[in-house]
């Protein structure tokens, strides 16, 4: 199978494009490096099964070159990080949607077969928890930028849907439960290797809000093998949402002591207010917990890593980007 993934730079893509070409797959990265970091993929660059193009994914003229060679699409090049969605909203909606709109024409053009990355945002402010996902959905008002980014993410499900129902275009819609792992930044709010960094410098671990807002993480190696699965399953699971992610509840202030004690650091919790954070009238959901049901009856999939390997790599993985050694500086 020859695999076209956007945003293939990225965090999640570089980890999926490895995935692939370690099954025997050849894949073509498409990123234009506004968040992603052509460092991630390029030790794939001996591989004769590896391209890439620097390049956004609404240019047309390239996404069509690259879509017309794909048996599949990943399409996972959007805006990403809270602090990018409040500072620019403009720039989140109009990657988000005219990017997918760019992605689903190319592929039903050449009949691709098609994964549309969402997010767990979509779900808002429900409070039907778990998550499922043919559960309402509920989003805040339009005056707050951080509803624009999941409103964009909502109408990227409907295009994709919608292009499977006309067009019988064989897309999955995937929803993303704070995937984390090895390089994964902090620098658009990512709060697990924002956390770490801090804790193996010795800063204080800085927390949003109260901490007592909960999150469910998940490793992005069990993300990509879902990714993997889905693709290889187009007659059962397309025009399909599925969540993906894992359903272990953990609150942001058990989090911070978590890293403290995996990174045996000195460093110190401190509390931030949204406001000072973000922006004024900045809202936050409180829990995300996802039903992970459907995807398991489909494919089998369940999340195998615990939070405590989660943060061990991550650290791992800070760790050498430091180059303190076996101990990071500060840390006690």
């Amino acid at each position: 199978m020859h695999v076209l993934i956007t945003g293939g730079a990225g965090f999640i893509g570089s980890h999926l494009a490895e995935a692939l070409l370690a099954r025997g797959d050849s894949v073509a990265v498409l990123d234009d490096l506004s968040t992603g970091n052509f460092e991630h993929i390029a030790h794939l660059r001996p591989n004769p099964a590896f391209s890439f193009a620097i390049e956004s994914v609404r240019n047309a003229l390239v996404l069509d070159r690259l879509a017309s060679e794909a048996d599949a699409i990943v399409h996972l090049a959007a805006a990403v990080g809270v602090q990018l969605v409040v500072e620019k909203p403009t720039e989140t909606i109009e990657t988000n949607v005219l990017g997918t709109d760019a992605v689903l024409k190319a592929a039903r053009r050449y009949r691709c077969r098609t994964l549309i990355a969402s997010t767990s945002e979509v779900y808002g402010k429900s409070a039907e928890i778990p998550f499922h996902e043919e559960g309402d959905l509920l989003l805040g008002p339009s005056s707050r930028s951080r509803w624009g980014y999941a409103a964009s993410k909502l109408l990227d499900e409907f295009l994709g849907l919608a292009a499977h129902r006309e067009f019988g275009l064989p897309v999955t819609i995937t929803r993303f439960f704070n995937t984390v792992g090895p390089r994964q930044t902090g620098r658009y709010g990512m709060v697990v290797p924002r956390f770490v960094r801090q804790g193996l410098t010795g800063a204080p671990l800085t927390v949003y809000g109260d901490g007592q807002q909960s999150r469910c993480f998940c490793h992005v190696a069990d993300v990509v093998q879902a990714l993997l699965s889905l693709l290889d399953k187009p007659e059962s699971t397309a025009g399909q949402i599925y969540n993906i992610g894992s359903n272990r509840e953990t609150s942001i202030n058990q989090l911070a002591q978590l890293v403290i004690d995996h990174t045996d650091s000195a460093s110190r919790i401190e509390y931030l207010a949204y406001s000072e954070a973000y922006a004024p009238g900045f809202e936050d959901m409180r829990r995300r917990v996802p039903d992970i049901r459907k995807i398991h009856d489909a494919i089998g999939w369940t999340p195998t890593h615990t939070l405590e390997e989660i943060l061990d790599s991550v650290i791992e993985y800070e760790r050498r980007r430091l180059g303190n050694g076996e101990r990071g500086t500060g840390i006690g």
